[in-house]
C-alpha cells in the first residue's frame, strides 16, 4: 500500500501543496523555496511506521502547532498512509554532549495529538533515518519533561542496535516510582498494579490478577481484557494528572509462566501492541530492580537472572538489562539488545513547501 501511496504521490501533491501550503510556517531571511521531505522508517517490533522529519531542513517550531499537525495527518490518510500514527522530528543537538535531539508525537484515535509521551522504536527510526554511519549515537529526548533524558544506539556488527536509557547522575529507585509506593490498587479494580516510570510511565498489573493463567491465555487476551486494562490506564492517568484519553501512562499486563522470564501483553494506540514497546522493555527492566513492585515479584517467582531480563512477547524475544549502582539503591543505565529498523520510504514530498536559508 505505501509503494502505490508514493506512485500516487504525484497526482494528488500539486492539490494538496495548493490547499495546505498557505498554512505553512515561513523562516525570515529566506533564500529560496523547497519541498519538506521526509523518511517512512519502521522499528521491527513496532505497531506501525513512523514518519520521521529531519528538524534542521523545517522552520524552528514547525510541526508544534496542531493545525500544522491536523494537515499532515489528513495527507497521511488520503496518501494511503494511514497506518502512520507517529511522528518524529530530530536534528543537530544544540548541546554538544548529545549528536541529535528528538521530539515524537502520537496521533491518537480521536484525531488529537499527545506531546507528553515518548517512544523508543520512532528514537531508533530517526538514528535510522539519519544515517549517521558506524558509531554511537547520543539522543537528548524533548518528551520527558526531565530536561532531555539521554539514549544512546549503539550499532552493532549484525546491524541491529543495541538501545541504552543513561541516568546521569543515577536515578534513585524511589525516583522510579511516581505514586510513592511500589504497589497499590487504583480506582475500582482489584488488581494491584505498579506505577514505574523510566522511558515512559506504565502502569504494570499481574496477568493472573486478570484471570490470565498462562501465557497463551495471556496473548490470546480479547476485547474484555483490553477494556479492563484501558479502565485502569484511565484510573491511573487520572492519579498522574494526565488526560484520561491521552497517550499516557501506558499498561502492561506481565506474566510469570516459565522459569527465566516474563510475558507481557500491553495495549497500544488504538489496539493490543504486537510486541512491546522499546520504552516498556526499558521500563520493566527498571522495575524489577524497585523491591516489591509486581514486576520484582514475578521475576523473582520466574527465577529470572539479575543482568539480563528475558521478556516474552506475542511478536517474539526482547532482552533488557538494568545497571545499578554498586549498593543497588540507584540505577545507571537500562539497555534493550537487538533492536532493528529500516527505511520503507525516502525523501517523501510532504504537502506544503517552505522556505529555507541558503
Amino acid at each position: 500500500m505505501i509503494a502505490d501511496a508514493a506512485r500516487a504521490d504525484a497526482v494528488r501533491a500539486g492539490a494538496v501543496r495548493a490547499r495546505v501550503g498557505r498554512q505553512g510556517p515561513v523562516r525570515a531571511g529566506v533564500a529560496r523555496a523547497g519541498l519538506v521531505r521526509a523518511d517512512v522508517v519502521r522499528a521491527e517490533g513496532a505497531p506501525g511506521p513512523t514518519l520521521v522529519i529531519n528538524r534542521d531542513h523545517v522552520p524552528a517550531g514547525a510541526l508544534a502547532l496542531r493545525a500544522e499537525l491536523t494537515a499532515v495527518r489528513q495527507w497521511l490518510e488520503s496518501s494511503g498512509r494511514g497506518a502512520i500514527r507517529k511522528i518524529a522530528l530530530y536534528g543537530t543537538s544544540a548541546d554538544p554532549a548529545h549528536d541529535l535531539d528528538y521530539r515524537f508525537v502520537q496521533c491518537l484515535p480521536d484525531g488529537g495529538f499527545d506531546f507528553r509521551s515518548g517512544c523508543g522504536h520512532s528514537m531508533l527510526a530517526c538514528v535510522v533515518g539519519a544515517r549517521r554511519g558506524a558509531g554511537a549515537t547520543r539522543v537528548r529526548v524533548a518528551n520527558t519533561g526531565n530536561g532531555g533524558d539521554t539514549v544512546v544506539c549503539e550499532p552493532a556488527a549484525d546491524g541491529s542496535y543495541t538501545v541504552h536509557f543513561d541516568r546521569s547522575p543515577a536515578l534513585p529507585l524511589a525516583g522510579l516510582l511516581p505514586t510513592g509506593t511500589p504497589v497499590q490498587r487504583i480506582g475500582a479494580d482489584p488488581a494491584s498494579v505498579s506505577v514505574v516510570s523510566l522511558g515512559n510511565p506504565y502502569v504494570f498489573v499481574d496477568a493472573t490478577e486478570l484471570g490470565l493463567r498462562s501465557r497463551d491465555e495471556l496473548f490470546d487476551a480479547g476485547t474484555e481484557d483490553f477494556v479492563r486494562l484501558l479502565r485502569l490506564r484511565a484510573a491511573a492517568a487520572r492519579l498522574l494528572g494526565h488526560p484520561p484519553r491521552g497517550a499516557l501512562p501506558k499498561i502492561a499486563a506481565v506474566g510469570a509462566y516459565r522459569d527465566g522470564r516474563l510475558a507481557v501483553r500491553a495495549p497500544t494506540v488504538p489496539g493490543w501492541h504486537p510486541a512491546l514497546a522499546l520504552t516498556g522493555a526499558v521500563c520493566l527492566a527498571a522495575a524489577t530492580t524497585v523491591p516489591g513492585t509486581v514486576p520484582n515479584r514475578l521475576a523473582r517467582t520466574a527465577g529470572c537472572a539479575t543482568g539480563a531480563l528475558h521478556i516474552e512477547t506475542p511478536g517474539g524475544a526482547v532482552v533488557a538489562a538494568a545497571t545499578p549502582t554498586a549498593d543497588g539503591a540507584a540505577l545507571r543505565r537500562v539497555s534493550v539488545y537487538g533492536k532493528r529498523a529500516h527505511v520503507v520510504e525516502r525523501a517523501v514530498a510532504l504537502p506544503w513547501r517552505i522556505h529555507v536559508t541558503a
